[in-house]
């Protein structure tokens, strides 16, 4: 596949850390593996260059994922994706699920967007990783599917409320439509709505949701199989405490991040027992 370098990516969307270092080398490779992939997509829709260029990017890579199913991957990238494909059984359809999340993000529609599309979008770009990456730590079972997608929408809603202040640097606001109208907030940009004195409703009735979505995660891990619930533990926990924090802080002074240290994921990842066969 012939395309420009991609732009460095800007920050990650949905993150794939599970304790990598933990893991057995296969499913260490195969993860870092899916987290290149989705840091090289999120790149070209989070770039300078036009929108046309962008569609044409991510319809290569749709291209490329029907070259790498077929045992014919074009670049360093999608060569890395061949083996954890093959060895894990990884679902074409979850993988252009993430290249339609970008796509919804490069076309601009991503501005205080139906509560449905919003969504749906973080089906596409969470939702999707964390099916993936269950089926890496071995499980591809029915009841992982159902988690992942749980999982991934309160894990992409956490992100989205950490990451206001940025996204409105891009042009991109994912605060519900439907939320901020029940708040009387009708501002016509990001900065605007950030600005605005019933900003921290909105917020707090994401943050809300995202909870309730992490609550029923929590009632559904035990269905998973051991060493997929190990590695799904630690991404549900961490992600909770970050939204406790972000609660806790407030929704004012959006630049200040709270973030967990290295030693707490570690803690984390340790309680959990992040490991397994290869």
């Amino acid at each position: 596949m012939s395309q420009p370098p991609a732009t460095p990516p800007l920050r990650p969307r949905a993150p794939v850390d599970w304790g990598l270092r933990l893991l057995p080398r296969g499913r260490r490779a195969a993860l870092t593996a899916l987290t290149a992939y989705c840091r090289e997509l999120q790149a070209v829709a989070d770039g300078p260059v036009p929108l046309a260029e962008k569609r044409g990017r991510l319809a290569a890579w749709r291209r490329e994922l029907d070259a790498l199913y077929a045992g014919l991957p074009a670049t360093g990238l999608s060569l890395a994706l061949l083996d954890p494909i093959r060895r894990y059984d990884l679902p074409r359809d979850e993988l252009e699920e993430i290249v339609k999340g970008m796509e919804m993000d490069a076309a601009g529609i991503m501005l205080a967007p139906l509560l449905c599309d919003l969504r749906l979008y973080c089906r596409r770009v969470a939702g999707a990783v964390a099916i993936l990456g269950l089926g890496i730590l071995g499980d591809r079972s029915r009841p992982a599917g159902c988690f992942g997608l749980v999982l991934g929408e309160a894990m992409q809603m956490t992100v989205i409320l950490r990451d206001l202040a940025d996204d409105a640097a891009l042009g991109r606001l994912y605060l519900p439509r439907e939320t901020l109208a029940e708040a009387g907030i009708v501002a016509a940009s990001p900065a605007e709505v950030l600005g605005h004195d019933a900003l921290p409703w909105v917020c707090d009735s994401l943050a809300a949701l995202a909870a309730s979505r992490f609550e029923e995660a929590r009632l559904m891990l035990p269905e998973l199989r051991p060493t997929a619930a190990q590695g799904a533990g630690v991404m549900l926990e961490a992600h909770r405490r970050l939204l406790d924090r972000l609660t806790a802080r407030g929704w004012r002074d959006l630049d200040q991040r709270p973030a967990l240290g290295r030693l707490e994921l570690i803690g984390l990842s340790l309680r959990h027992r992040v490991f397994g066969a290869a």
